[in-house]
């Protein structure tokens, strides 16, 4: 189930490290331009893993990552981490700044950037406010708008939302899916829920518990834009059963020799 248009591919990745963990082993799979894929699988799986050697922040032991147009420039990528790791001296718009800064722009020419980005995640009149005056929610949207700010084509996304309350949470997922509309790009999402994935993805990977491997994939062949609709719907409710099965073999399965 490999998509006929890739933009990178996963090819026979292994990742062991120094403490002779193997965390990934012979790892194949590929996104395709403008897809939302869910990886899936239980913790300590090498989902996280997976995505920071797509996102070129880790070496593989073994295998490739292959781009459809060559070397990935930095640019090109988003990266949102479990936690929001926001500087807590610097208002919001000094912390969605920081990747031009880095970049080398100035805050004047980049002042546009990061004003689009805020309003994109629904906080254009936080610019001003600090880490400490902000909720969970809040936070983990100006770390989604600092992987925006640069126009990335891929957004890579590492449990974002694990730690925050349902409601928040299932807000979150309408806003990212209407983020991933609105820029026209490639989305991978790492989960360890079910229910998650399956209202976020075109397609979701579900992963062997360590060493990682591909045990099965699923096409979630639902219109977007969704919402409670969809949520509440017999259709989501039988991809969650679907999906909750291949996890649970992918779970009992032993590990190939």
């Amino acid at each position: 189930m490999q998509s006929e248009n890739p933009a990178v591919a996963l090819c026979g990745i292994g990742k062991v490290f120094e403490s002779g963990v193997v965390a990934l082993d012979r790892l194949d799979f590929n996104v395709g331009r403008r897809e939302f894929v869910s990886v899936l699988g239980p913790s300590g799986c090498g989902k996280s893993t997976a995505l920071r050697i797509i996102a070129g922040l880790a070496a593989p032991t073994s295998g490739e990552v292959v781009w459809t147009e060559g070397a990935a420039p930095a640019r090109r990528i988003g990266f949102v981490f479990q936690e929001p790791t926001l500087m807590p001296w610097a208002n919001v718009a000094a912390n969605v700044r920081l990747p031009l800064k880095l970049a080398g722009m100035s805050a004047r020419d980049a002042a546009p950037a990061v004003a689009a980005a805020l309003a994109r995640v629904g906080l254009a009149d936080m610019a001003g406010a600090y880490p400490r005056e902000l909720s969970g929610g809040m936070k983990m949207r100006v770390s989604i708008a600092r992987a925006l700010v640069t126009q990335p084509q891929f957004l890579l996304l590492d449990e974002p939302f694990a730690a925050l309350d349902e409601i928040t949470r299932f807000r979150l997922n309408d806003d990212l899916l209407g983020v991933w509309q609105t820029m026209g790009g490639t989305v991978v999402f790492v989960t360890h829920s079910v229910f998650e994935s399956v209202f976020l993805s075109s397609r979701i990977v579900v992963m062997t518990p360590r060493p990682g491997r591909i045990y099965d994939e699923m096409l979630i062949d639902a219109p977007y834009p969704r919402d409670d609709a969809f949520r509440t719907s017999a259709a989501y409710a039988a991809y969650c059963r679907q999906v909750s099965g291949i996890l649970h073999a992918a779970m009992s399965a032993e590990a190939a020799p």
